[in-house]
């Protein structure tokens, strides 16, 4: 339990609304960790002034600018960015990093000489899990992507830091497809990237190594649904690995139907997690961060353990 003082810094989330989001459990976790754990092994933790709280801040969208200022007022250390202010936030920071500009959106912000600076965390997340579990050469690999909305944007740039050979974006507006293609025109991905209404699905699926949902399909409460029939789904190469950024139910629909075809799961739920490594290494200035300990919180407030 963090012991709030003051002396605490603050640590969070903004979002509209916020109330579901599981960052805070994480990260007071691990803060936790880090003050009473570390401390009893290493003398010199003490002196790094690990006395953090991390809160969920609700910010209506017309109270951004405001809010942001108001976190400098009182000294707010960093915090994260989720729906829908992402991509509003990037004009009230005074520097954004090169990766979170080719996403075009924020996740992380942290206070930095006096200022705020803005960068996306997603995509480590994103990539942590392919490059800890499935190291192998992605340069002949091809990935397909289901969705084409803010979550996808990392998932592409995360496929492209990988070096997948191929890029394969499938979405079901033709207009809002086309914009996401062109955004990316001034950058290296537009390289590999291929743009594809829903109805070319079939030609792409035996295509794929790397099957990834972005949509919100399939998550709690509605459960039963899949982004993909088993028809779609049936094309799936075994040994292809299925990535589904849901992290509730666990599995989803769409993962127990490409388990069944022979294919390799990977839930949202250590995206999550790694994405909050990445942030909290960022804010507390350090490498050493209990991933464990932030990942065995949150199985177990989902009951997953």
């Amino acid at each position: 339990m963090v012991l709030i003082t003051g002396k605490t810094k603050l640590l969070g989330v903004i979002g509209h609304p916020v109330e579901h989001s599981l960052s805070p459990v994480m990260h007071n976790a691990a803060l936790a960790q880090l003050v009473v754990g570390e401390a009893s092994r290493r003398e010199d933790i003490a002196h790094l002034g690990l006395d953090y709280v991390y809160l969920p801040f609700p910010i209506a969208p017309e109270n951004l600018e405001i809010a942001i200022a108001g976190f400098a007022a009182i000294g707010v250390i960093g915090f994260n960015v989720t729906i829908p202010h992402k991509q509003a936030i990037m004009p009230l920071v005074s520097e954004i990093t090169p990766l979170a500009q080719a996403i075009g959106a924020v996740n992380t912000v942290s206070r930095q000489n006096n200022q705020w600076v803005g960068t996306n965390t997603d995509i480590e997340g994103f990539i942590a899990p392919l490059q800890t579990t499935y190291q192998q050469d992605w340069s002949q690999k091809v990935a397909v992507i289901l969705g084409n909305g803010g979550a996808a944007r990392a998932v592409v740039a995360g496929c492209h830091q990988l070096g997948f050979a191929k890029i394969h974006v499938v979405g079901r507006n033709v207009q809002r497809l086309q914009e996401f293609a062109n955004s990316w025109n001034n950058s290296p991905i537009s390289e590999n990237l291929q743009v594809h209404h829903w109805e070319e699905l079939p030609k792409l699926i035996p295509q794929a190594n790397l099957l990834v949902n972005t949509t919100p399909i399939g998550m709690y409460p509605k459960v039963d649904e899949s982004p993909l029939s088993v028809e779609e789904i049936a094309n799936l190469p075994k040994g292809a690995i299925a990535y589904d950024l849901i992290y509730i139910p666990k599995p989803t629909q769409f993962l127990k139907q490409a388990e069944k075809q022979g294919a390799i799961a990977i839930d949202g739920l250590e995206m999550l997690v790694q994405q909050g490594v990445a942030a909290l290494k960022i804010w507390l200035q350090q490498e050493i961060v209990p991933v464990e300990v932030m990942r065995q919180t949150l199985q177990n407030h989902l009951g997953l353990s």
